[in-house]
């Protein structure tokens, strides 16, 4: 079936998106106010787009034309925030703090995280959380009245010590990481079905089709 996205109101672009661009990574991220407030908030619209320089992005739905998030708010004002990866195992802490509390709240005590310090920003990391990327703001992309893009360098990043194969040669375990994806509407799904597929060489591909 075709859909001309003129057609659709945003709502409905979003549900054809979101439906089907999946799973897509969450990015837990962690800022902090001018007085040092810590505040998290997960965005699934997100990312990781370069290494040189490291740069991440996520994007943040507005609550209306001129109210925005309280996580937008504090990278607007201090250029620096977090991004936290969600593994299975606190997944319900993450959906806690996507409760669309006042900014009086802190996000941290009612799900129950412990804020670590960083070493390149103020802002605190979950320390519950596997991965942790310290970052500073490049720039934001407004998407319209309703969205933006935030983009990050990545400074500096956090891996629980048990799923580092090897630090030398920057070699992770993945699945030990045990990493969640949002699906579409309230649905997740876990990174266990894992299968690989080596990158065909072209001198290979070439003598297969010669040989064909």
């Amino acid at each position: 079936m075709y859909f001309d996205f003129a057609a659709y109101t945003p709502l409905q672009r979003y549900k054809l998106l979101s439906s089907t661009v999946t799973p897509r990574p969450v990015a837990w991220v962690s800022t902090a106010d001018a007085s040092g407030r810590p505040n998290a908030a997960p965005f699934s619209f997100f990312n990781v787009f370069a290494e040189d320089p490291a740069a991440l992005g996520f994007a943040i739905n507005h609550r209306s034309d001129t109210d925005r998030k309280d996580t937008g708010e504090n990278v607007r004002a201090q250029r620096e925030f977090v991004v936290n990866l969600v593994s299975e195992d606190i997944v319900e802490k993450m959906n806690v703090t996507a409760i669309e509390f006042g900014p009086d709240v802190d996000e941290f005590v009612e799900a129950g995280l412990t804020p670590a310090p960083c070493t390149m920003v103020r802002a605190p990391r979950i320390a519950e959380s596997r991965v942790s990327f310290e970052c500073r703001l490049m720039q934001i992309v407004p998407l319209g009245k309703r969205r933006s893009l935030v983009l990050g360098e990545v400074l500096a990043m956090h891996v629980r010590d048990d799923a580092v194969l090897d630090p030398a040669r920057c070699l992770i375990d993945t699945p030990r990481l045990q990493l969640v994806g949002r699906m579409q509407g309230h649905h997740y799904v876990r990174m266990a079905d894992i299968f690989e597929m080596p990158t065909i060489p072209v001198d290979a591909w070439t003598l297969k089709s010669e040989r064909a």
